[in-house]
């Protein structure tokens, strides 16, 4: 028998005397509210769990704006969520227009392909939005039978704002429409059935502010109608959607759900139905403008430009001769706030999604940012930054 492993130390021996301020582009901080649901343990095939799960479609039809039936839980990271939608929708041979803007809609195109789709990438110029008239012409091209593309591209903050033009053409030409709305349901208009989505998918610890590792999945009619025709087998038993509904929808077996963390989805849901998704959208725009603001008035530029900017994660520029790196770390060591890097880019990240949209995460964020960057090198006036934080900020509440 193989001993004990050795020099195993408990959790708070390795995690922080304080908890860090997660202002990066995921996880965010969650309510408590939802903490304490995430604690608890009830039997997955009970009376309580049935009842949670009803309402928890329920409150999911009011953040998706849809009336599908077809709403259902992921056990696993927004990427499990995006598996299940393709690998569902895409069977071999399934034609796939996949729009790339960075690394999260080329994870789609990758996905498609590997469950034998033949796939084509629209690539979308760096910090630019998806064109619609592009996307006409690669869909005139040949049949494609599904559209893969984000709503925000978390990756390098930009925003693919002419969405729901884009969803017409698709379904003008036959197409179902995929879309990522990993880091922007519930920060800003997402409209399924208005703007005729067939299937959309995000994550709990981005903008629903729950925990990481249970996501949300809304298919439409149309897109259930087309993967109950599919000829090929299911090769992912845990992801397929038609077993998933049984527990889902018919209150029958598919797996142990993961409980807890649908009891904190539920908690996080509930919360956003109480503030309203017009009242959450204008708490966003605001926080997100507010800290754009600062930051710019500090001396420092946005990745992005304003046209495609996204607002739920702001990328920043690195001033030249300054690491990003050394910025990141003593903002984590010393004001115990964490930021994002990125993927190949000189640029910081700054999340903007649920939790993260509170006014006093922003002061203590950009104070850190600007002092971290002072130390790294950078030109800076931190105080006309936080000035200008408070002034957008106490008129966007006057008006």
């Amino acid at each position: 028998m193989h001993p004990p492993p050795a020099a195993i130390v408990p959790l708070d021996r390795i995690l922080p005397d304080e908890p860090l301020l997660m202002m990066g582009a995921g996880p965010v901080p969650i309510p408590s509210r939802v903490a304490a649901a995430n604690s608890l343990v009830i039997n997955h095939l009970g009376d309580a769990m049935s009842k949670v799960v009803e309402q928890v479609k329920t409150m999911s039809r009011y953040v998706f704006q849809s009336e599908s039936r077809r709403i259902m839980g992921v056990a696993g990271p927004g990427s499990a969520a995006m598996e299940m939608a393709i690998c569902n929708l895409v069977e071999p041979g399934t034609r796939v227009l996949s729009v790339r803007n960075g690394l999260f809609s080329s994870r789609l195109a990758e996905m498609a392909g590997r469950v034998g789709g033949e796939v084509s990438v629209l690539a979308v110029p760096a910090v630019e939005t998806a064109d619609p008239g592009a996307i006409h012409a690669a869909l005139s091209q040949g049949r494609h039978e599904v559209m893969t593309i984000v709503q925000g591209e978390t990756s390098n903050t930009v925003w693919n704002r002419h969405l729901p033009e884009i969803a017409a053409i698709a379904r003008e030409h036959g197409c179902l429409v995929v879309v990522d709305a990993v880091c922007t349901l519930s920060t800003m208009p997402m409209q399924m059935d208005a703007w005729g989505v067939d299937a959309v998918i995000t994550g709990g610890q981005k903008g629903l502010s729950s925990i990481p590792g249970v996501s949300l999945i809304a298919f439409s009619e149309r897109a259930w109608e087309h993967l109950e025709k599919r000829r090929a087998p299911m090769a992912h038993w845990c992801l397929d959607a038609r077993l998933a509904d049984r527990f889902w929808n018919q209150k029958s077996y598919h797996y142990t759900a993961p409980v807890s963390g649908l009891l904190a989805l539920h908690e996080a849901l509930r919360l956003i139905c109480e503030e309203t998704l017009p009242a959450r959208f204008r708490r966003h725009r605001l926080c997100s403008a507010a800290l754009q603001a600062g930051i710019e008035a500090m001396g420092l530029t946005l990745y992005a430009p304003p046209a495609v900017r996204l607002d739920s994660v702001v990328g920043i520029n690195v001033p030249a001769g300054v690491s990003g790196e050394a910025v990141r770390r003593h903002m984590s060591d010393v004001h115990r706030v964490e930021i994002s890097g990125a993927f190949g880019l000189d640029i910081l990240r700054i999340g903007q999604m649920g939790e993260q949209s509170r006014a006093h995460h922003l002061f203590r964020t950009l104070h850190a940012l600007g002092s971290s960057m002072k130390t790294a090198g950078a030109r800076i006036d931190l105080p006309a930054g936080v000035a200008e934080l408070e002034r957008v900020l106490v008129s966007g509440q006057a008006a």
